[in-house]
């Protein structure tokens, strides 16, 4: 933190339940020189990567369904949401924490990972970062039946599809998460598939 217009006065923790929330007040130094006080809160839930899986003779990606309670809360009538494999970083590095989620959660224990970027998801009230990562897998590549780690009590279908369809499910709200609409947007435009 070395922004010289920014002086935080206070860091009060709300909640550390699950994750950590916080509300910060602070001074901000505008371009005409005044300083205003401002509150906010944020969230940090650690950072995260994420994985788009695919195949190009098969023309296919890999996915996963999982229930999200924030989206049951919020109009989603079942509470499944289709996405692309991801995980928090806990103490690993986005490589390492990646591979380990991919494993997991897939059954594809995949050779060759590539960074693509990193993104701030919600940056008005999250602290994530979140590192994109693409690999493509095959068959040879299935080590087990994934599913999600057995002590966190993740419940994860895999799911394997026409990359096509993948794209046509975005158009017709099937997918509705933001990174994984990023990433398979981000292999239509790279034409990896």
């Amino acid at each position: 933190m070395t922004n010289p217009n920014i002086k935080i006065l206070s860091n009060q923790i709300l909640s550390d339940n699950w994750y950590t929330l916080r509300k910060l007040t602070f001074e901000f130094k505008k371009k005409d020189g005044s300083v205003i006080t401002q509150s906010r809160e944020a969230y940090d839930r650690g950072n995260g990567a994420v994985i788009l899986l695919y195949n190009k003779e098969q023309q296919s990606v890999v996915l996963t369904r999982q229930f999200r309670m924030p989206t049951y809360i919020n109009g989603n009538e079942s509470g499944l949401m289709i996405e692309a494999c991801a995980g928090l970083l806990d103490k690993d590095n986005a490589e390492d924490c990646i591979r380990r989620e991919t494993e997991e959660e897939t059954g594809y224990k995949v050779s060759h990972i590539r960074k693509i970027f990193e993104a701030y998801m919600s940056p008005g009230s999250v602290t994530e970062i979140l590192y994109f990562f693409v690999a493509e897998y095959s068959k040879e590549m299935k080590v087990s039946e994934g599913g999600g780690a057995e002590h966190e009590e993740e419940n994860i279908e895999v799911l394997e599809m026409k990359f096509d369809h993948a794209l046509q499910m975005i158009q017709s709200g099937e997918i509705k998460d933001a990174k994984t609409i990023m990433l398979l947007q981000y292999a239509a435009m790279q034409k990896l598939l």
